[in-house]
Order: structure tokens, then sequence, then C-alpha cells
């Protein structure tokens, strides 16, 4: 098998390389190579590479930045997505993209008024750029007729890039007390376990006796995120426990839990980004874990990184 990988310095770019090892071939041309918002130069890159699958985890992820830059945002998110699916249609190719739980306005809750988790199938209304842009992004690779699947996740973070867990460990380290948000809710996500599942799901393509019929069954939105969720200060807290414990931080800061209206950002967050993972586990057989343990086993590889490191 033949793929074609975008976006491999991003997080789940970069996870997917060691994920997809052994899978096949892996082609994953660089952004000097490839410039996403060119869909000229995307439709060349893939009739020139004629890959067997098309995996697009590469996204404009700047979310306050992409209320000034909207042209930006869409050519990545939405145009070059369509470009990818316009051409996985032509040739035939499948396409597996990724999008974001800030395609909901984060209201959803259920009769007593608590937040609930969002089915692939409740009503998108983005409450900002960037989430606009992910979800023009779904809509044009669904009205290519390709054969495709839209992974969603949520706050994604990993040992790599730039993310949340990183600028706490960052900050946490020069500082005795924090201040997080408490009231938006949602499920940490790995990145190395985004690439983990995407790998299983691409071994149970490889072993189906159709694949015409796997693909039919089984294409369309798929929630992937861990089963259970948190706030950002749980998250925060949980980050500063796990690695102390490992020794990745020889002090804990004191972690205080304020209102969004205190940190004001650019962009508007939604405060409710849980997704339902029963979709997940109905198509693919996997066992959403609980957001905690992909933490620890993330910090665990950071740990072991670092003695090897030390030993070296």
């Amino acid at each position: 098998m033949k793929i074609l990988l975008t976006g491999s310095s991003g997080q789940v770019g970069h996870a997917l390389l060691t994920s997809l090892a052994g899978l096949g071939e892996i082609i994953a041309p660089q952004r000097s190579q490839l410039d996403l918002s060119d869909s000229a130069a995307i439709e060349e890159c893939v009739r020139a590479t004629r890959p067997d699958l098309i995996i697009n985890p590469a996204a404009y992820t700047a979310v306050d930045l992409a209320e000034d830059e909207v042209a930006v945002a869409h050519a990545i998110n939405a145009q070059a997505a369509k470009a990818f699916a316009d051409q996985a249609h032509t040739l035939n190719i499948p396409l597996i993209h990724y999008s974001t739980d800030y395609v909901f306005d984060g209201e959803k809750r259920d009769d007593q008024g608590n937040f609930c988790p969002y089915e692939e199938s409740d009503d998108c209304a983005p409450i900002g750029v960037y989430g606009a842009s992910k979800r023009a992004g779904e809509l044009a690779i669904m009205a290519t007729g390709c054969r495709h699947l839209i992974l969603r996740t949520s706050w994604v973070y990993s040992d790599f890039g730039k993310n949340f867990m990183l600028t706490m460990l960052r900050l946490g380290a020069d500082r005795d007390q924090l201040k997080v948000v408490k009231d938006q809710w949602g499920a940490p996500t790995s990145a190395l376990w985004i690439a983990d599942k995407t790998a299983e799901i691409i071994r149970q393509i490889q072993s189906a006796d159709s694949k015409q019929d796997w693909w039919q069954q089984h294409q369309g939105i798929v929630h992937l995120t861990p089963a259970n969720s948190t706030n950002w200060q749980g998250f925060a807290q949980a980050i500063f426990d796990a690695a102390f414990e490992l020794k990745l931080m020889t002090k804990k800061p004191e972690v205080l839990g304020i209102p969004s209206n205190e940190y004001p950002t650019r962009a508007k967050r939604p405060h409710n980004s849980m997704l339902s993972t029963e979709r997940l586990k109905k198509l693919f057989g996997i066992d959403a874990p609980k957001w905690e343990d992909s933490l620890q086993h993330c910090l665990q590889q950071m740990k072991n990184k670092q003695l090897t490191k030390e030993l070296a």
C-alpha cells in the first residue's frame, strides 16, 4: 500500500509517521514540497504519486489568528480538503481526513440542562473562523462523493509541537500559580492515540474481503476522542500531577480555575466540546480510553525519551 500523508510536521502527522510504519510506503511531502493553499499543486502531487490512500491531518490550527487570516484558514482547511477529495474521487482513492470539535457551537445540553456529548449527526454551528473553515472542509469532501472517513477529534496534545500540555509544563516550571479556564469542557486527545487508532482502522481496511463494501459500510464522519471529559483546569491539574509523579517536574504549581470571560481571546471557544464515541465502537470495535490513561502514556514516553538522552 502506498500512502500519501500530509502535515507530517504537525502533531498528528508526526505521530502517524510512526504508527503507519509497516503498513506500506509512506510519502510525506514537507511544506516546502507541497503548498496546501495551491489546489493545482495538490492535484499534481496526487497524480504524480498515485497513492492507494490519502491521509490529510494537515490543517491551519491557529484559532485566534484565523479570525484575522480568514482566507488563509479557508484555503488550507476547506479548499485544500476539497482539492484532495476531488482527486480522490477522480482517481478512486479513499481519503482519511481530520476535523474538530469546533464545528459545534458548544451549547448542547440534556433534559436536565447539563452539557452532553455531540453525536456525529448533530447540526453544526461553528462560532469562529477556524471551526467554520473546518466544517467547510467536511462539507466539501462529502460533496465530491469520494470514499472518505472524516475523523473529528478534540483538544489534541503530544510531546511534539505546540499544544496545551507542553505549554503547561513550560509555564508550570517557572510559576507557583496558574489561572486556567474552568467552564469549557472536552476530551483531551493524544496525537499518538489518534495515530494508533488510524493505523488500526487502516489494518481493518487492508484485511477486508471487499474494499468497496467496507467503504460503503464505514464511510462518513466518526468521532475519535477519549470517552470521558474534563475542563481545562482539570486537564492542567492532571498534567502537573502526573508529570510530578514521573519526576518531569520538581514542583507543582497551584491551578486556579477561572471563567472564560476572565481569559479573553480573539476567537470565542465552545463551552461544550464533548463528542460521543458510540459510533467509533459500533463501526470499528474501538473502545475509547479514559483521557487520563492516554495522558499518562504520553508523559511516560516523554520520561523514557529523557532517560534515553541521559544514557546516550
